[in-house]
């Protein structure tokens, strides 16, 4: 019985505060309702109070903000960069020669090409890296982005004019065409290169190329044009030098216009040569006369011109003139390189831009009164044609 008490006594009454406090009895339901966890600490950590801790805090959250505000920025610049630009219509837009990227960025915005001349130069910089944007004229499309813009300036495609030499004009005639040019900048050579000289083309150029280049650019291709032809002449030619040789393509370039009568033309001289005739070209007494200013396009030749004692008239003198007349092209080269193999040493104009050659002298008179004759019927309907129109000019 006594084992029985102690028992219980230890199942109901044991202290709280510890085994070997007194002894405290609980009921059933108290022993079963679970004890309290207990109560942090009230006071923090020195940890958690430490300026390092305070300050990586305020470092983080700089940090996290710069990023975010930094990521806005890229993302702005790149939008305002890649979409559509200001501009309603294509303009022209100069970038010259030596300048910055801050100044052509500001030029843009100026211009109300782009919206933001900081964003362009900044953004570009990046794309560019070690690359630069081209001096140059460039035709910028309307509604362009910054981005097609800086592609643009980068491939250096700028605006291209021209200036169209054609063959037979003198050196000085090139020169005044030149000089004319708007877009052409500085002088020309103060002394003219040798007459033969320069290739008659049409040469392409940017806004702000010097007038001296393009005469070096048409020297050095008349040159490798003439070495090129000399090469591959006929060795039985009676011209011995390079020389001699444009100054034949010169004449023969001013006595037709028309390709497929140069050879022919040609070989009428060459033929004169060879036997040892005067080669009687009017083009030559025209130079000698009005050199390289060529002569007034209502001046006819005068029946007198061809007794003026000039080296150029080779109606007096024997063989070629003491320089080419004219700068001769491609063709005319050719034509005299490899003429025709003909007996004919007489051609005269038939009136309709072309000639007609004869191998006698009879044959070649009979061809000229014909052309004097047509010469004669143009001057009468140029006359009578001149007469309605006044008449029709007069008050009625």
């Amino acid at each position: 019985m006594s084992n029985s008490n102690e028992n219980g006594a230890a199942q109901f009454g044991r202290s709280d505060t510890g085994n070997n406090g007194p002894i405290i009895p609980k009921s059933a339901s108290e022993a079963l309702r679970p004890e309290k966890a207990p109560q942090p600490p009230t006071k923090r950590s020195r940890k958690a109070r430490s300026q390092v801790v305070i300050f990586l805090n305020f470092v983080m959250t700089v940090i996290v903000f710069v990023a975010l505000a930094a990521a806005g920025t890229v993302y702005y610049a790149m939008h305002q960069y890649e979409k559509a630009g200001p501009l309603e219509a294509n303009k022209n837009f100069i970038v010259r020669s030596g300048a910055g990227i801050s100044e052509i960025a500001s030029g843009l915005e100026r211009g109300n090409i782009i919206t933001d001349g900081r964003v362009f130069r900044f953004v570009s910089e990046a794309y560019l890296d070690n690359d630069t944007l081209k001096a140059g004229e460039y035709e910028i499309k309307a509604g362009s982005s910054m981005q097609e813009i800086m592609q643009l300036l980068k491939s250096g495609k700028s605006i291209l004019y021209s200036v169209s030499l054609p063959e037979g004009l003198t050196v000085k005639q090139m020169f005044h065409r030149l000089s004319d040019d708007e877009v052409l900048v500085g002088d020309l050579p103060q002394e003219l290169p040798a007459e033969g000289s320069l290739k008659p083309d049409t040469y392409k150029f940017t806004r702000g190329t010097k007038r001296v280049e393009i005469v070096q650019q048409m020297a050095a291709a008349q040159k490798a044009l003439v070495d090129q032809i000399w090469e591959k002449r006929d060795p039985n030619l009676p011209v011995s030098t390079v020389e001699e040789f444009v100054t034949l393509a010169s004449i023969v370039e001013k006595e037709t216009g028309r390709a497929d009568e140069r050879p022919r033309v040609a070989s009428v001289f060459i033929n004169r040569l060879d036997k040892g005739m005067r080669l009687q070209s009017d083009p030559t007494i025209i130079y000698g006369i009005f050199g390289g200013d060529g002569k007034p396009a209502d001046r006819p030749i005068l029946k007198s011109d061809l007794d003026k004692d000039t080296p150029y008239n080779t109606y007096i003198i024997k063989g070629l003139p003491p320089t080419a007349i004219a700068n001769p092209g491609r063709a005319a080269l050719e034509a005299v390189a490899n003429p025709s193999r003909t007996p004919e040493l007489y051609f005269v104009a038939d009136g309709t831009g072309g000639h007609v050659f004869a191998v006698t002298l009879d044959e070649h008179n009979a061809n000229v009164r014909r052309w004097r004759k047509v010469e004669a019927e143009k001057a009468a309907e140029a006359a009578k044609a001149a007469q309605d129109a006044a008449t029709t000019a007069q008050p009625q």
